[in-house]
């Protein structure tokens, strides 16, 4: 038992010290401060990406660079989030700074990670530069339009697949269920070296479906009604 509890309290510090990390921290200030006009406030409850070994997350996280984070702020009216629906329609009048340069000094592309609830860990890379004449990085804009497109892939890609045992159903997406323009991209997050993860809200509530029961206790319960 007392290796038991040791092995819990090394996990609880792991725990602990990530959430001290800076690109942790402003991930949550997000969520906690974000100015909110349209939509709701209810944003999609992703894990923050993280490579899989300790030897990979101290190269690649506490040792790296991270860069700040890349907003994306609604002029009309003035609130955290543009519409994904928008976005990958390149309608972006509202769009702040929307010709403003993205990944200066970054490599010529970058992975972009989803941590959907109820899904596994997804991931396309994007280019950094616009391969218009003369060649340069993205716009904010252009970024919005990109990674909206990877939400609607990965969208695509979750509707074949079903969700984790015991996920909340609320959350599946697919035609009937969360589609793209129930979605606003608010910010872009360097979770990684090479790694950036999306900030996501959703427009309209949730559905109220009740809470997933196994199937077994399903039918016991109906039985016993």
């Amino acid at each position: 038992m007392g290796s038991m509890q040791v092995e819990q309290s090394n996990d609880d510090d792991d725990e602990a010290d990530e959430a001290m990390l800076p690109h942790v921290v402003s991930w949550f200030w997000v969520q906690r401060f974000a100015v909110i006009e349209t939509g709701t406030p209810i944003f999609v409850p992703q894990k923050i990406y993280r490579p899989y070994t300790e030897a990979d997350q101290k190269r690649y996280i506490t040792e790296c660079d991270l860069k700040p984070i890349i907003y994306f702020f609604s002029s009309n009216p003035y609130e955290f989030g543009v519409t994904l629906d928008n976005a990958i329609k390149s309608k972006h009048r509202d769009l702040q700074d929307k010709d403003d340069p993205m990944f200066e000094g970054c490599g010529p592309s970058v992975s972009i990670r989803i941590e959907w609830p109820g899904y596994r860990a997804w991931t396309k890379q994007i280019p950094t530069n616009d391969f218009k004449t003369p060649k340069g990085p993205i716009t904010r804009a252009k970024l919005a339009k990109n990674l909206a497109n990877c939400v609607k892939r990965f969208i695509e890609w979750a509707a074949k697949h079903p969700m984790e045992t015991n996920a909340d159903r609320r959350w599946k997406v697919g035609p009937k269920h969360i589609k793209l323009d129930d979605l606003m991209l608010v910010s872009l997050h360097h979770v990684s070296k090479g790694s950036w993860q999306p900030q996501l809200r959703l427009r309209r509530p949730l559905p109220d479906f009740p809470a997933h029961r196994p199937r077994g206790v399903a039918a016991a319960t109906s039985m016993t009604i």
